[in-house]
């Protein structure tokens, strides 16, 4: 076999770095030949069906978990910042401008918000009265009322996580990714139309970022495992909602 003179084999293996540094730069992979899992939980090698259901059995078993980001719900956008444990949970919700924040500890749930959030633009002065007597109180809300079946929902950690981590449509795998300094491998739902979850390669394969289908909001999933205290509050800070909320 004849040699390549030597200035020939340089320019090929300098071609072949450039390559390999443009298929680097365009994946995400950490250099061409080597593996992209080494180092990780090995879930990128599993199909995406595999990996949807692991990420969901770890996220299950979790005993916390803090949510943030946004959904849209009928139309209705609600920014969340929730921690959340098997018997409850505590954080804030805003929705339309107005901030509050729940706390539900089994199935007792009160709410927390400021006098603008109780008053209305109309309101009289003893409603404006009543308004500020609920200043900064919580609120408990009685497990009739319909607010209570829309309000706990987001302190449901099982309710939030079996409806956020479905995607719809065909799975598929969509690379290697980083969120916050976390390797993740990206699942989609119809090419991202049904939804994006992007799932831990570091330690155990909980679920980190998802995008909803149809523009529906994007959360962050974080604090997996982390303990936080969850406890009634005091009688002197609480009103009820049955008996002592302003009529509107």
């Amino acid at each position: 076999m004849t040699a390549l003179p030597l200035g020939r084999t340089r320019r090929r293996a300098t071609l072949a770095t450039a390559m390999c540094a443009l298929v680097v730069t365009g994946t995400g992979l950490t250099g061409c030949g080597e593996d992209p899992d080494a180092g990780t939980n090995g879930v990128g090698k599993l199909t995406p069906e595999q990996i949807q259901a692991r990420t969901r059995t770890v996220a299950e078993a979790a005993d916390t978990v803090r949510l943030s980001g946004a959904v849209v719900v009928k139309g209705k956008t609600y920014k969340l910042d929730m921690r959340l444990k098997g018997n409850g949970g505590t954080g804030s919700v805003t929705s339309e401008g107005d901030t509050f924040r729940l706390l539900r500890v089994d199935e007792k749930l009160f709410l927390r918000a400021d006098a603008s959030f109780w008053s209305h633009e109309d309101a009289g002065k003893a409603d404006a009265a009543a308004a500020g007597k609920l200043d900064g109180m919580y609120v408990k809300v009685p497990k009739g009322d319909p607010a209570y079946q829309r309000l706990s929902g987001f302190t449901d950690k099982d309710t939030l996580l079996d409806g956020l981590l479905t995607l719809h449509g065909e799975l598929a795998t969509d690379g290697r990714r980083e969120q916050n300094g976390i390797r993740t491998i990206r699942l989609t739902g119809d090419n991202g139309s049904g939804g994006t979850l992007d799932v831990s390669l570091e330690g155990r394969p909980f679920p980190v970022r998802l995008v909803r289908a149809g523009g529906a909001g994007t959360l962050r999933l974080t604090d997996w495992g982390k303990p936080f205290s969850l406890e009634e509050p005091q009688e002197k800070q609480t009103v009820d909602y049955g008996r002592q909320l302003p009529a509107s």
